[in-house]
């Protein structure tokens, strides 16, 4: 928590800097700040050197929200200790009570109207988010920045993101066809489905050297793709069909747990599995818990005595994560 010595004590010259997590008293700090810079507290020492008014205090925030809810805790807060430096509140919180301390009774008077003044001046604080600062300094500066005089603020992106997708989608996606056109209709659908996925982009660090075109890139991508998937797939055709023959003939020597490895469990796992290796169109291969059970754990656990040993065994440890690392045009076509 940001505590009272620190409020009070803080020096109010140069660049000063306090970090501070959520929760732990910053619009506190900064009202009490404000209000020792409009008391011109501290004198020389640590002091700003002067009083200063609200308009000559900049408070910079970073959403129209909180700029709204810091200008009225300030303002309440520079109305409060009006009221406390005059008397006629008895229990102000204890920030404001060991501030009026430090001055002279004679000066509480002159305290309280500069604090009324300064609550009542609020509407005109430099209070702002940074955009609408920046956007104010241009405007007021516009010979020195070489801006225009008249700018507009645009907080909402949605609408001019939209368009540029749109614009996007026309350029480099109309002209696709065959298996870079397929790929996009099924994965990436329309501009509005896309929006999402590129705005989670937005502040990562994009790769600058691709030169080739979306549909060059995703035709590309796919071939790498095809080319892994037959690597995959090319021994298991074989390997099913002995792994089969393997559980089958435990099966019949009661060399496994019944409970564990069945024929009407593994025989589906070892169709998919062939079916899947002997189409090359095919991607997906869902066997469920085979996954788990044809590794060499899940025999060892299935097995009463010593567990087979066979290349697709071992292989099938691995073998979702394989399929899951496919090479996919998604990443570098949303980049």
């Amino acid at each position: 928590m940001i505590g009272k010595p620190l409020a009070l004590a803080f020096p109010l010259k140069g660049s000063q800097l306090i970090e501070a997590s959520a929760g732990t008293g910053k619009t506190f700090t900064i009202s009490a700040l404000y209000l020792r810079l409009v008391l011109g507290h501290g004198g020389d020492e640590s002091g700003f050197g002067r009083e200063l008014l609200p308009p000559q205090i900049l408070v910079v925030t970073f959403t129209d929200a909180a700029t709204k809810e810091l200008r009225e805790r300030i303002r309440i807060r520079l109305a409060e200790a009006a009221r406390f430096f005059r008397d006629e509140i008895e229990q102000p919180d204890a920030l404001i009570a060991d501030l009026r301390e430090q001055y002279d009774p004679q000066q509480w008077p002159a305290c309280a109207n500069r604090l009324d003044i300064a609550a009542q001046w609020m509407d005109e604080a430099a209070v702002s988010t940074i955009h609408s600062w920046c956007q104010r300094m241009l405007r007021e500066h516009a010979f020195d920045s070489g801006s225009l005089f008249t700018q507009t603020l645009e907080t909402d992106h949605s609408d001019l993101l939209g368009e540029v997708l749109r614009d996007y989608w026309r350029l480099f996606c109309y002209p696709m066809h065959d298996d870079a056109l397929n790929w996009v209709r099924n994965h990436w659908g329309g501009p509005a489905a896309l929006m999402p996925r590129v705005r989670a982009l937005f502040g990562s660090e994009r790769p600058t050297d691709e030169t080739r075109e979306p549909a060059e890139l995703i035709n590309a991508c796919l071939q790498e793709r095809r080319a892994a998937l037959v690597a995959l797939k090319a021994p298991w055709q074989q390997w099913a069909a002995e792994l089969r023959d393997i559980c089958l003939q435990a099966v019949a020597a009661k060399a496994v747990d019944g409970r564990k490895m069945q024929a009407r469990y593994f025989e589906p796992w070892f169709e998919k599995i062939s079916a899947w290796a002997a189409d090359e169109t095919l991607e997906q291969l869902d066997i469920g818990t085979g996954f788990t059970r044809l590794t060499p754990d899940g025999m060892a656990e299935a097995w009463k005595g010593e567990p087979p040993q066979h290349p697709g065994i071992e292989a099938m440890a691995s073998l979702k994560a394989s399929l899951d690392a496919l090479p996919t045009p998604d990443a570098a076509g949303l980049q």
